[in-house]
């Protein structure tokens, strides 16, 4: 098992995750983070640390997030890894809870 970031990590992008990861499995990109789903320990330390909870166990995810799992995948092999918290981007909290976000993914 592995834990995947989804849709509501894009445009907040808060890194509070970062900083309780014991394996340095989150990659960042522009405006999203991902998860390293061969890196990931299963800790589960960083699902409840995430303030827009966009964090979820991928047997958790719902039909339509499944997705997210080879996006995770795909981009944590070309995004650098991030080890430390950094600031969420400036309007996250206005993005923070809203929908139909996934095609502003900056890749």
């Amino acid at each position: 098992m592995t834990y995947v970031v989804t849709e509501n990590c894009i445009k907040c992008k808060y890194t509070d995750c970062v900083e309780v990861c014991p394996v340095d499995c989150f990659h960042e990109g522009p405006n999203f983070l991902v998860i390293d789903p061969e890196e990931c320990i299963d800790c589960s330390l960083c699902e409840p640390e995430c303030p827009a909870d966009a964090i979820r166990a991928d047997d958790d995810l719902a039909d339509n997030e499944q997705h997210f799992l080879e996006l995770n995948e795909e981009l944590s092999q070309v995004w650098p890894v991030l080890t430390e918290k950094q600031p969420s981007l400036e309007d996250a909290d206005e993005w923070d809870g809203k929908e139909g976000k996934l095609e502003l993914l900056e890749k």
